[in-house]
């Protein structure tokens, strides 16, 4: 059961919760570089990327943004960290939506400005707060108070958004979306839980910081499926330290995980064991390859589960519910079987080809 959020569109990408949980991702490109920036927002595009986020620190970051918002397959958000001029620059360069951070853009003059600039052009802001850009005093008051410090840490992340946003609302701004990121998963649950049960803002979920996808994925995947699961979360990031095409993924993969997204198809495979007579980790891996090479190329793959399997016994035997699987046998072959009926037996070579063209048949 989805949290009861407003909704509206970021570009054409509609947001909320009448919508699917939208995957974001952020150029890692300078933005002034206008052609490496849409190259990486095509690849990102093809890897399953909804929504992308660029950097516009500069004149030239802006001036820039007018040629990738024309030219780019998806919507594109500023992200504005210290100039709100380059806020509304960006959003008159074609921005589906621009990110402000409560902790640094506390001008409300220049907010007002921003405001006025969004709904003359009727884009949405993210209101982004950042535990890393938080006043120190707004933490130690909270934790003279008696909070814990990731109470406090929560507590002032959810102040700071709710400032920002009401004083967008007093300016008539309503397309209006809140991320409240951590590099901690317990302060980024207490954060978005508390401020979810208090407002009907779409949130993007992230944490910050994450690190590299060893340990990244693993945290990501502990926060956000508690909150998906929840029904709780609305637009997701993976950031990791990391190409960002790994990010996007990653957020499939969560996604799938949490059944908020078909896996078209979804891929099984067993752990190893002194069955197993073939290199099943390179098998496994190059069929994980194949399929992300396939639908990439925007090729159907009309099979609901796939199975890559070690021996005969975890092979046609337990995966027998698998449309199509590729499995070793005693002798080093391999076989090739649809819901638990050999097809072929081939050694490794052959049947990887068989099983390639298997793959796309219907």
């Amino acid at each position: 059961m989805r949290r009861t959020t407003r909704n509206f569109n970021v570009g054409s990408v509609p947001v909320g919760s009448n919508a699917p949980v939208s995957i974001q991702s952020m150029c890692n490109t300078r933005t002034s570089d206008a052609g490496a920036t849409l190259e990486q927002i095509n690849s990102l595009a093809r890897t399953g990327c909804e929504i992308i986020r660029v950097s516009v620190d500069t004149p030239a970051d802006a001036a820039a943004l007018k040629i990738i918002t024309a030219s780019s397959p998806i919507p594109v958000i500023a992200d504005i960290q210290f100039e709100y001029e380059m806020a509304t620059a960006s959003i008159d360069a074609g921005a589906a939506a621009v990110r402000l951070n409560p902790g640094i853009v506390r001008d409300k003059d220049a907010l007002k400005q921003v405001a006025r600039k969004a709904l003359d052009m009727d884009v949405a802001i993210r209101v982004g707060a950042n535990a890393g850009s938080l006043p120190r005093k707004e933490i130690t008051c909270r934790m003279a108070a008696g909070l814990s410090h990731d109470d406090a840490v929560a507590d002032a992340l959810c102040a700071a958004a709710r400032s920002q946003c009401e004083a967008l609302e007093a300016c008539g701004v309503r397309k209006i979306k809140v991320a409240l990121k951590c590099s901690s998963v317990q302060v980024s649950l207490k954060a978005c839980r508390k401020f979810a049960a208090d407002t009907d803002y779409p949130l993007h979920l992230g944490l910050t910081e994450a690190g590299i996808p060893a340990r990244g994925i693993i945290k990501s995947a502990a926060f956000l499926g508690s909150l998906l699961n929840d029904g709780i979360g609305d637009t997701i990031r993976i950031s990791l330290t990391a190409p960002p095409e790994e990010e996007v993924l990653t957020a499939l993969r969560i996604l799938e995980s949490c059944e908020l997204r078909d896996a078209s198809p979804e891929i099984v495979s067993c752990p190893t064991c002194g069955r197993t007579e073939i290199d099943l980790i390179g098998l496994a891996e190059r069929v994980e390859k194949l399929i992300c090479t396939l639908k990439t190329a925007g090729k159907n793959i009309p099979h609901r589960k796939i199975a890559v399997m070690g021996c005969p016994v975890n092979g046609p035997g337990e995966a027998r519910d698998a449309d199509l699987g590729i499995a070793g046998t005693r002798n080093g072959q391999l076989v090739i079987f649809r819901k638990g009926n050999v097809l072929c037996s081939a050694t490794a070579g052959e049947a990887f080809e068989i099983f390639a063209k298997e793959l796309v048949k219907k």
